[in-house]
Parts: structure tokens; sequence; C-alpha cells
């Protein structure tokens, strides 16, 4: 009889494994809508409170920056707790931090409620995205986590579409913005319950905590019966709990997680800074007597044509590709968009090319990193530290994300669209350089990805003398 994680990574697809994107989806639905409407609503924010440019791009931003704490902290707890103990307590967060922002009396209680908000939605990034991993089985645990992220796509469409139904409802402007940032609490309220109910990731009962016997009742739960699987002695296929130093003073482990961290990082200046500061730039293209809903309007268009198909192109095809290999793919063309916007005279005065270019943009950069950042980081660290390496490198994103939303209304302003987009276009470069750095995940178990090997009756991980980096080239991370 297999053991437990031979059949987690030939286990077929199940309603389990829908069930746990539709939970784990929605917290990025959530994510999504809160992070990217708040472009929207400061544009109503800064004419009531009449707020400065700088003041305005911390109101943008200061959810990402206390998105590295969320990341960092929940990534790190679950890894010493448990994934499911803690799981729905980031939602929380969501939840008040989003009812809070929407009834915040001035710019200071603003900021403060958004930082709480922000924190949730860094939680969110390593929980769903390793749960899903861990569940997930060797064939198609691209498809499976690239799905929970391809929720970020319904919930930026959901905040285009609430906007522009208020604000052409005729909505006073101070009531709509208060809408827009409450609305964010509905879908993290709704699946609270549906997280706390989610069972234990198997592997980390079996590799880290040492209980063999609710590993396999773990399986035997969320297959409904289908899967059976023998129970290991206890402590017989367990790892050591790595510490936060030994895992990032790993040579091994730490030049992947530059190459996951400083990825995400650069993908996450371009694009966050690009799509927060969506309206200032599709205004620009537009002119000064386009009215918000206009470009609202204009935004849902592109972004409904452009980007959500490739999120969900990239969650099917991404395990056929390769998950390194797409994000390789990504990368570069999304940079030759921004490049070209940036370099091309006169583009940002016509309407349709412009539309173009930032549509294809947008194309690659859904079909691609975005995706494709979020779902590596779940795969290519060890069990007792998975969500740790994901959440350092989400936080790290984050980073990247708040610099970006922060700086890109001062850069437009100094030099203009073409400006601001051909220093997007270089760090599009260095991300794919950075990604260089990451094994290929696709079709090979989560052990083989993470060199993690686990000898029977000895609570110890050890890294393989294989390099990783060797070991992707070599052909056995080839797309399954």
């Amino acid at each position: 009889m297999p053991d437990l994680t031979a059949t987690l990574d030939e286990a077929p697809l199940s309603r389990f494994h829908s069930r746990a994107i539709v939970t784990a989806g929605m917290g990025f639905f959530t994510d999504a809508y809160d992070l990217f409407i708040i472009g929207t609503a400061t544009t109503l924010i800064a004419k009531q409170w009449h707020l400065s440019s700088s003041q305005t791009g911390l109101v943008n931003s200061i959810t990402l920056i206390s998105a590295f704490v969320g990341a960092f902290f929940f990534g790190r707890l679950a890894d010493k707790l448990g994934r499911t103990r803690i799981y729905g307590l980031e939602a929380l967060l969501m939840v008040g931090g989003a009812l809070a922002s929407a009834f915040a009396p001035d710019l200071a209680w603003l900021l403060v409620f958004r930082f709480v908000l922000g924190i949730g939605v860094g939680g969110d990034y390593p929980m769903s995205a390793v749960l899903m991993s861990e569940y997930a089985n060797r064939k198609n645990r691209g498809r499976l986590v690239g799905l929970v992220f391809s929720m970020q796509a319904l919930g930026t469409v959901a905040g285009y579409v609430v906007g522009l139904t208020l604000l052409s409802a005729g909505v006073r402007d101070d009531i709509t913005w208060r809408l827009l940032l409450g609305f964010g609490a509905l879908p993290a309220a709704a699946v609270i319950y549906l997280r706390r109910r989610m069972p234990e990731s198997p592997r980390y009962l079996e590799r880290v905590d040492g209980r063999p016997e609710e590993a396999t009742a773990a399986v035997k739960k969320f297959s409904e019966g289908a899967l059976v699987v023998d129970a290991e002695p206890a402590g017989g296929r367990r790892s050591r709990r790595l510490s936060l130093w030994s895992f990032v003073s790993d040579r091994r482990y730490l030049t992947v997680l530059i190459g996951t961290a400083g990825s995400w990082f650069f993908f996450d200046y371009a694009y966050y800074g690009n799509s927060v500061s969506a309206p200032l730039i599709v205004s620009s293209v537009l002119g000064k007597s386009a009215t918000l809903p206009q470009v609202l309007a204009l935004q849902l268009m592109v972004f409904s044509v452009a980007a959500v198909p490739a999120y969900f192109l990239a969650a099917f095809f991404m395990d056929r590709i390769g998950h390194r290999r797409l994000q390789l793919i990504g990368f570069p063309l999304m940079g030759l968009a921004f490049l070209l916007i940036g370099v091309i005279p006169g583009i940002t005065a016509a309407i349709t090319p412009f539309l173009l270019l930032f549509g294809v943009s947008y194309f690659f950069a859904e079909f691609g990193p975005n995706t494709t950042t979020f779902v590596l980081a779940g795969e290519v660290f060890p069990t007792s530290a998975r969500t740790t390496g994901h959440g350092i490198s989400a936080g790290v994103a984050k980073v990247g994300a708040f610099i970006g939303v922060y700086v890109f209304p001062i850069m437009k302003t100094d030099f203009g669209v073409s400006g601001a987009l051909r220093i997007s276009a270089l760090f599009a470069l260095v991300g794919t350089l950075l990604t260089l750095l990451i094994p290929e995940p696709a079709g090979r178990s989560l052990d083989d990805v993470a060199a993690e090997e686990v000898v029977a009756g000895a609570e110890s991980i050890v890294a393989s003398a294989a390099d990783p980096l060797r070991s992707a080239r070599s052909g056995r991370g080839g797309a399954g």
C-alpha cells in the first residue's frame, strides 16, 4: 500500500479539491477587491479631505506595507502551530479592517484601519497557497493553486463594477467611497466558517507534527473515504522543525528564496504601481475632460478582455508548460509591452494603440508572473518551512508593491506615463533573471522540488546533495 505522500501526489481530483479552491479563493477575491478598489476610492477621498499627492499615495499603499507584516507573521506561525489552527484568523482581520475603513472619520484613522486590513491580506497569501499545494496532487498542482489565485481576477472586476455602479447611480461621493471600502468585508465574512472546518494538511501532520494517524484520518476525510494509506509509526517520517535561522542560512534554500522573493518584488513594483494608479494612467490618456465613470468603464473593459482570460489560461496550462517556464515567458513579454509604451513617440496620446499595448501588458502579467510567483513560492520549500518561505516571498513582494504604488504618481508627474513605464520594463528584466534561481516544480512531488529527504526512523531533514538548480536544468523538472 502506498505511503501518505505518494497517495497525495497521485490522488485523482475530487470534490474536496473544488471546495478547497472556493474556500481559499474567496480570500483572494477579497484581497484583490480591497487592494485595487483603493485607487478609485482615493480619487474621491482626496477631493473630500483635500489630500496632497503624498497623502494620497500613502492611503493607496499603506495596506501593502502592512501585508508584509501579515505574510511574514502568519507564514511563520503556520509552520510552528499548523496550517488550519490559524486559517480564518486572517479573514477576520480583513472583515474588521474593511468595515472600520468604511467608517473612518479622518485620514489618520483610515490609515490605521487600512493597515489592519493589510495584515489580514498578507496573511492570506501563504495560508491559502500552501494549503492548496499540500492538498494537491503532483500532476495538477499548478492548476489547483492557480485557480485559487485566479479569484483575484473576479475580485478586481467586482471592484470596478461596484465603483461604476455607485458612481453611475448618482450616489454622493462621500458615501460612495465608504461603501466601496465596506463591501470588502462581505466575501471575507462568507468564508470564515468554511476555513475553520478545513482539515489540517496531511503532509504537515506527518512530516512536521509527527502525527501519522491524524494525517491518514485527514486524507480519509478530505477524500471521503476514497483514499486509503498506511499510517507510519510515530516519528517514522517526521522531519525536525527548521528554525528561521537554519532555513535562511542554508545556501540552497536561501538561493531559491532570493529567486522567489526577488522576482515577486520586482513584479509587484511594476504591477501594483500600474494597476492601483490605473485611474491616473487612463485619465492622462483620455484627457482632463474624462469623468471617473468613463475612466472606470474603460479600465473594466481592458481588464476583462486582456487580463481575466489570462488568469484562467495560466491556471489550466502551467502544468503543461512548466511553472517556472511560464514565468520566464510572461516576464519579458510584459516588460516589452511596457517598453514599447515608453519609447514609441506620442503613443500615450493615441488611445487605441495605447490601450492595445496596455492590454498586452496585462495579459502577460496574468499569463505569467502574477500567477506563477504565487504558485512557485508554495512549492519549492521544505514542509517545515513552506509557509515561512512563501510568507517571506509574499511579504517582500508587497514591499515592492508599496514602493510602486507610492512612487508611481510622483514618477508620472516627473517623467510622464512613458518614463514611469520604462522603469517598469527594466524591473521586468530583473525579475526574469531572478526567476532563473528557482527550480522547475511542474510534474514533480513537493519533496523532490524542495530537495527534501526524510529518513525513516529519524527526526531530521537534510537537503539533497544535488544542487536544486542543477536538477532543474537536468530535465528532472520538465513539465508533466
